[in-house]
């Protein structure tokens, strides 16, 4: 599964893609922090992350696209810019037909650290575990987004989690582990016990 994560900002707008597969082995893509000028005008401004993103998704077609869920905060500009983008986002997805999925920060930390109260620190360091980084992608922004695509692949469970849901679908407790493949078997074992492991092909700064 090729997963586009988004963490979406307009000043600062984290784009990470990761190839995970069955067994939860995850592998980095690409990963890059698109930009606006503040002194550019709000419209500008969109058309400039758009165009990146396109870029992004024409290049690496992800098969789903996955974003924080925007939370009120104190800082309504900021609100506004993330909000913003995410449209922006969900629109270019959509046209290109790609499923796009909201998860919360606390869903990503909890996918990624085990722990749904995790600082960004933690969350750098295992993100760069995961993908056998030597060291962690900066700005946070970059790390952000690599997480949102880990912890989506994670959550939806690519092929093995097609099982799960079928068997789930079925009336089943749970899947039939004489049915599944050991790719599926191994990633069900994988998410039990959390299990992280990945190789890096590069970071772009």
């Amino acid at each position: 599964m090729r997963v586009l994560g988004i963490d979406p900002g307009l000043t600062r707008c984290g784009v990470g893609v990761v190839d995970v597969a069955p067994n939860r082995q995850a592998q980095l893509v690409d990963v890059v922090v698109l930009r606006s000028p503040t002194d550019l005008p709000i419209e500008r401004r969109l058309a400039r992350i758009a165009d990146g993103l396109e870029a992004i998704m024409d290049e690496h077609r992800p098969q789903a696209v996955a974003l924080e869920r925007v939370f009120a905060r104190s800082d309504v500009s900021t609100i506004m810019g993330t909000a913003q983008i995410s449209g922006v986002a969900m629109l270019i997805a959509a046209r290109r037909e790609l499923p796009v999925a909201l998860h919360t920060p606390s869903e990503v930390k909890a996918a990624i650290t085990g722990y749904g109260r995790a600082d960004k620190k933690q969350v750098g360091a295992m993100v760069a575990r995961i993908l056998g980084l030597e060291a962690v992608p900066k700005p946070a922004d970059a790390a952000d987004a690599l997480a949102l695509a880990i912890c989506h692949a994670w959550r939806t469970g690519g092929v093995a989690g097609e099982a799960v849901r079928d068997a789930s679908a079925a009336g089943r407790r749970g899947p039939d582990a004489s049915t599944l493949t050991p790719a599926q078997r191994a990633w069900l074992a994988a998410e039990r016990d959390a299990a992280v492991s990945g190789a890096a092909r590069r970071v772009k700064e």
